[in-house]
């Protein structure tokens, strides 16, 4: 199986322009991006013209949950306010009619709470029951985003977090037992390199165990560099996602400080490119 290689926009946005970043990813070899989602802050004509001109496609939107965005924080569809849960209901909705709008297909949804409901001094995990409790409260909600998202021909998929931003889908189980319960085409999982480092006891089991779900993912090191420069064992990740026959998206999420990445995002490019055709 071959995969396809994009960029999140959102690494890019506060140090350069996005057309900068467009004719660099372009001359680079990769194959689209992902839309950071700020659907009200973005003229999306101009936008879309601006992808068509560099011939890039954009292949998701990236939801701004919690510290991503400036309005991140209020945006909790696990709130115990009704208004914050609306609130972030209308999010994802105008999320959606971007993705279609710019010829995207997917978003990704991550599940944050009331700030008190979420943080203790140690970080500490939920329990299993405490995670479905909090769960169960967002099946009703995620089920109607999902058929809302199925109708733009858009997917939405759950996005487990670490700890140390969520504590109630932090694991590929918890967003298993998410697609299981809603149980629609349009939902599936993304899985993060980054956040599966904190959580997963193995990569290669959380990766296998979400096969039937799994529709996108996003590789970042394990100090959130581009793959290859720190320590987490890609050639194991790459080799499991072959075996699974993973052919969707491999979305590069690095943090980049300063302009002058290009010979990270060109070298993490190639490193797992490599990686893939010795696992072919």
């Amino acid at each position: 199986m071959v995969f396809k290689y994009s960029a999140t926009l959102s690494s890019f946005r506060k140090i350069e322009s996005i057309e900068q970043t467009l004719a660099r990813l372009k001359e680079q070899g990769y194959d689209a991006v992902e839309m950071f989602g700020e659907p009200e802050q973005t003229n999306l004509g101009d936008l879309r013209e601006t992808f068509a001109s560099y011939d890039l496609p954009v292949c998701g939107i990236t939801g701004m949950w919690g510290r991503e965005g400036k309005e991140g924080w209020n945006r909790k569809l696990l709130s115990m306010d009704s208004r914050i849960v609306e609130q972030s209901e209308n999010y994802v909705r105008k999320c959606v009619e971007m993705c279609q709008y710019l010829g995207g297909n997917e978003i990704n949804v991550c599940l944050f709470a009331d700030d008190g409901h979420v943080f203790d001094a140690n970080h500490r995990v939920l329990s299993e029951d405490q995670k479905k409790s909090a769960i169960e409260r967002a099946i009703p909600i995620l089920s109607s985003l999902t058929r809302f998202a199925s109708d733009h021909n858009v997917e939405l998929l759950v996005e487990p977090l670490n700890r140390y931003s969520t504590p109630h889908c932090t694991t590929a189980k918890d967003a298993i037992y998410i697609a299981q319960r809603i149980n629609h085409d349009s939902l599936g999982i993304l899985l993060d390199t980054f956040h599966m480092n904190i959580e997963e006891s193995s990569f290669e089991q959380a990766i296998t165990d979400s096969k039937d779900f799994l529709q996108h993912t996003h590789f970042s090191d394990n100090n959130r560099a581009m793959p290859g420069y720190a320590h987490l064992d890609f050639r194991s990740i790459v080799k499991t996602l072959n075996r699974i026959g993973y052919s969707k998206f491999v979305s590069f999420e690095p943090n980049l400080a300063h302009t002058g990445y290009e010979s990270a995002t060109l070298d993490g490019l190639k490193f797992i490119k490599t990686l893939e055709n010795s696992a072919l």
